[in-house]
């Protein structure tokens, strides 16, 4: 049994308060954390998972050609200057000048809301009034912490891909 300090409160019945109080102090803080996903929520940016090898077909069986990826946007949807917002994928494209395609999570660093609009030069939060450069993804005006995560894209022809 624990000895009585002076005051004869028991020494253990002390520490174990502190520790209670130290425990409900870190869930609170936890609470309070940002939303701030390393991934920015995109759908798709799971690890891959290791594609069904060619090698596995029987041999003539002609399936050795790689599906092509399915398009994201035609380049004549993306305005110059502006965007469109792709929120079943959780992906901003964006054409700062002519011909110069960048992609962005749709979701907002501040927290985790979809991005509502493009204009202006900016990406456009609807709940907080964050702001996200079109170039670069980087913050213009906050809440927001940090810039929106840079999504792979690429122009094949006509057609925006996810790369």
């Amino acid at each position: 049994m624990a000895e009585p300090s002076e005051s004869g409160v028991a020494v253990s019945s002390r520490r174990t308060a502190l520790a209670c109080a130290g425990a409900a102090c870190v869930a609170v803080l936890a609470g309070c954390s940002k939303y701030n996903s390393n991934n920015g929520g995109i759908a798709g940016s799971q690890p891959a998972q290791p594609a069904s090898s060619s090698a596995a077909a029987p041999a003539g069986s002609g399936s050795g050609a790689a599906a092509a990826p399915a398009a994201l946007a035609s380049t004549s949807d993306i305005p110059v200057g502006g965007g469109k917002i792709l929120a079943t994928q959780k992906i901003v494209i964006t054409q700062p000048k002519s011909g110069e395609f960048h992609g962005f999570s749709a979701v907002c660093t501040h927290t985790g809301c979809t991005v509502g609009s493009v204009s202006g030069g900016t990406i456009n939060c609807p709940c907080h009034g964050s702001k996200f450069n079109i170039t670069t993804g980087a913050v213009v005006n906050g809440p927001a912490p940090s810039p929106l995560p840079a999504v792979s894209i690429k122009v094949q022809g006509t057609s925006i891909v996810q790369g």
